[in-house]
């Protein structure tokens, strides 16, 4: 009866993996704008990337790199959503510092990083710190994770732009392509 409960309560704590649904959550960025994933993959992939601290060189190295592959992101209708634990004055400082065109959630009480299980645990190391670990997931339109990255490799954002799927976009492409042809024809 016990080894049920403790992989039961393994399996409930555990970081999402590839190929598993990612934890709902409904969240408000330093704007005060929500962001609901069940809603956010219905438009594309969602790059969720939690990172420890703001103004430290390790995430301004990714944010900022995030930020010079916007674009690449955008041609794949994904979006980003950068969570700290920071608090949302700390948050807009450095988004605005960045000149970050993607949202930033403010996390402070870790709940969404606790949600993913990525908040550090390591008081006994680091009292009173308490942070994200780095992880990013790209979370796909069945809500399904399709890459974690995790510590130094989640710093360049390339190997999660790749796992952004191509939208499949067959009707609104016919549909833009007929708008555009359409002028031509007159």
């Amino acid at each position: 009866m016990l080894i049920p409960m403790l992989v039961a309560g393994l399996l409930v704590g555990a970081t999402p993996q590839v190929g598993e649904v990612a934890p709902e959550f409904t969240v408000e960025d330093t704007t005060g704008k929500t962001y609901t994933l069940s809603q956010m993959v219905k438009n594309g992939p969602v790059i969720l990337a939690f990172f420890p601290k703001a103004f430290t060189s390790g995430c301004t190295r990714e944010l900022t790199a995030y930020r010079e592959r916007y674009a690449d992101i955008e041609k794949l209708s994904g979006q980003v959503l950068a969570v700290s634990m920071d608090d949302k004055e700390t948050l807009t400082k450095f988004k605005e510092s960045l000149k970050a065109p993607f949202a930033f959630i403010p996390d402070p009480e870790g709940k969404l990083a606790s949600l993913y299980d990525v908040k550090t645990s390591d008081e006994a190391r680091m009292p009173g710190m308490k942070f994200a670990n780095r992880f990013t997931f790209v979370i796909g339109e069945d809500g399904k994770v399709l890459k974690v990255e995790s510590g130094k490799d989640a710093i360049d954002p390339t190997e999660a732009i790749a796992s952004c799927p191509l939208r499949k976009k067959a009707d609104t492409a016919k549909g833009s392509d007929a708008k555009q042809a359409q002028p031509q024809k007159k």
